[in-house]
């Protein structure tokens, strides 16, 4: 049986993506989001029906004593969870000098306090095995900067050293540990941006597709990449 792959904020977007993906891809998931129930249980219906399997998992990623009962509820009881996809981000966008302190902590602890909360526990597990696969989704912001996203920039960044440097720890025991920095992606996050100005400066010209990510996750998680570690592979039409 394949190992158990936890994808966390997948109730929509790339995160519903990469868990309905995966679950074609005959991996068992726990899908992991915060408060979206409708849409999560809309994820849930599509992956049974499709034959997959799946557990929802409502836990907040930026709550530490959440994921602590988390993992004693839904990530124990024998599951051999293998994969682990940190998805879960947010965007509080503003200009530098007004962006609040509230705001701040919430970019930068669903995406940095999220990951370390969510894979901390599970590496050794994975260690033991011999066998794992980690990845972070970052974003372009993480790479080249973006005006008025100073606080999302600096957690995806921050993925970016993270990935890094806890690959260089894991890669003799078989763990691999990636992340994935896609562009403009059509999803609800980008609803109220400009696209036409921003179909500008890609030069693929047009946004990219949630599938597209989740298809290299995929490809990531797989055996066929087990040589292929530290890496942050962009999905951004030749943006950067």
């Amino acid at each position: 049986m394949k190992p158990w792959a936890l994808v966390t904020g997948a109730s929509r977007g790339i995160g519903a993506a990469i868990a309905t993906t995966l679950a074609a891809g005959g991996y068992p998931i726990i899908a992991n989001y915060r408060s979206n129930h409708v849409a999560a249980e809309a994820l849930k219906e599509t992956i049974e029906m499709a034959g997959g399997t799946v557990i929802l998992a409502p836990f907040d990623v930026a709550d530490q004593e959440a994921v602590e009962n988390a993992h004693e509820q839904f990530l124990t009881q024998k599951r051999d969870i293998g994969i682990v996809v940190n998805n879960a981000g947010v965007a509080r966008d503003n200009p530098f000098p007004a962006v609040s302190v509230a705001d701040w902590k919430t970019v930068t602890r669903t995406s940095l306090d999220g990951f370390f909360n969510v894979t901390q526990p599970l590496v050794m597990p994975m260690v033991r095995r011999r066998w794992g696969r980690i990845v972070s989704i970052t974003s372009v912001s993480g790479l080249m900067g973006n005006r008025g996203q100073v606080a999302y920039s600096a957690a995806k960044a921050g993925l970016i050293g993270a990935t890094r440097s806890l690959a260089l720890e894991v890669a003799r025991r078989g763990v691999t540990v990636n992340a994935v920095a896609p562009g403009l992606i059509e999803t609800d996050m980008i609803k109220e941006a400009p696209v036409e100005e921003l179909l500008k400066i890609i030069p693929m010209r047009r946004l990219g597709r949630a599938d597209e990510v989740a298809k290299l996750v995929a490809f990531l998680v797989s055996d066929d990449a087990a040589y292929i570690t530290g890496q942050t592979i962009s999905v951004n039409g030749g943006l950067s």
